[in-house]
């Protein structure tokens, strides 16, 4: 279906609701068989019947998304309000639970079943998932339950998703995926049978476009089997930690200048690397995997302050899991704790990108960086001695790695 007439259609199903008929958005019979609607809920007693007439949902996202007192949540595509009510009265008063939805029958729905409620921390909005009308970094969770598949860009609503998470804020949702590729008749039987199955994406494609909206820890569980490969699913994924006032990225092109700034800097301390010189950024680039490059920003002026970025260490499909990394945090910035929170990150979307080990060389000289290394599970491998000579000084490189717990074992 087109945007507009997704909206037409829940509209529809909002005032059917309203009207007081049971409701659902693909056949009654796959809707129920499914598991949909409110059939994934335990905590139903104190809601508004209309809340969950309305519930159109494949999942209960509020059951994994671990609330927690005083904490601000946003529901993508609130629907009823059935996610948005149950939120409100696990965050509490000290809490806020935001809904925003396209159509303005469910909100207007939606507002009279949290009038009913008496929930007085809630808020419905108005506008599309794709471009949520709330500022950066202003909520601790997103949840959503069976919508973010109808979107008809997915990557602008996982973006969306993490610019008005709080750096460490989680994003648990309820959604209905495909488990493989299908072919194209699977995927329409399967259309024609559970209607809401429209659009939904292969897991592993789900998994890359989290990953490159900067999500890491992602986690995707299959839960109900609908037939034909389509499955709902629970997907979990984390923001990357760091602290107040700054934020953790994919790098992008245009990051490029800041980038090898930060670069020369370190290769300027005699401290960090053989070399002397920073590449251009087609030569940084070219030598670097086109994913696992991350930047730490000022959150407010967007200037880099750090960078994180790794190169394979053969062509051989043997090590596909293995890669060297490089970490340079500017100089005006050190001692802050933005080369963790850059190191934990990586280390996190490597591991969810199947590497098993990450490697580097470290001057012995550099006791901040093995220090920092040596706190996030890296170890000394041995000592490559007088491998170089460095302005003129033979050097010694310890070779350091971290072996994944996770990825391989």
């Amino acid at each position: 279906m087109a945007y507009d007439e997704i909206i037409d259609h829940y509209s529809a199903l909002a005032r059917a609701a309203d009207a007081g008929r049971t409701v659902a958005d693909c056949g009654q019979d796959a809707f129920e068989q499914g598991g949909f609607g409110p059939a994934g809920y335990e905590e139903l007693g104190m809601l508004p019947e209309g809340a969950v007439r309305a519930s159109l949902g494949c999942g209960n996202p509020v059951a994994v998304a671990e609330l927690r007192a005083g904490q601000t949540v946003l529901d993508l595509g609130s629907g009823g309000g059935i996610d948005v009510l149950l939120s409100a009265r696990r965050v509490g008063p000290q809490g806020t639970v935001y809904g925003v939805d396209a159509s303005a029958d469910m909100l207007a729905l939606a507002r009279r079943n949290a009038e009913q409620a008496g929930a007085r921390n809630v808020e419905f909005l108005h506008g599309s998932i794709e471009r949520v009308p709330l500022p950066d970094q202003s909520v601790d969770v997103v949840i959503s339950n069976c919508v973010i598949n109808l979107s008809g860009d997915k990557a602008a609503v996982l973006a969306e998703a993490f610019r008005v998470l709080r750096p460490g804020g989680r994003f648990g949702v309820s959604d209905v995926v495909v488990d493989g590729e299908l072919d194209p008749e699977r995927r329409r039987a399967a259309e024609q049978r559970i209607g809401c199955v429209v659009g939904a994406l292969p897991v592993t494609e789900y998994r890359m476009l989290l990953a490159a909206a900067g999500f890491t820890d992602v986690r995707i569980v299959l839960t109900a089997d609908h037939g034909d490969g389509v499955r709902s699913a629970i997907v979990q994924a984390v923001k990357p930690a760091i602290g107040p006032g700054l934020e953790i990225r994919p790098m992008r092109e245009s990051d490029a200048a800041e980038v090898l700034a930060i670069y020369q800097a370190g290769l300027d301390t005699g401290q960090a690397s053989f070399e002397t010189t920073a590449p251009s950024w087609e030569g940084f680039s070219a030598s670097r995997l086109p994913h696992l490059r991350y930047v730490a920003v000022d959150a407010d002026s967007g200037e880099v302050l750090g960078w994180v970025a790794a190169s394979a260490v053969s062509s051989r499909p043997v090590y596909a899991g293995v890669v060297e990394h490089s970490i340079y945090v500017h100089p005006g910035c050190q001692a802050h704790g933005i080369g963790r929170a850059l190191l934990a990150a990586f280390i996190a979307a490597a591991e969810d990108a199947g590497v098993w080990t990450i490697q580097s060389g470290v001057f012995p000289e550099n006791a901040a960086s093995l220090s920092l290394h040596q706190a996030l599970g890296f170890r000394v491998v041995g000592t490559r001695e007088r491998v170089g000579r460095h302005h003129g000084i033979w050097r010694d490189v310890l070779l350091i790695e971290r072996r994944s717990a996770a990825v391989g074992a």
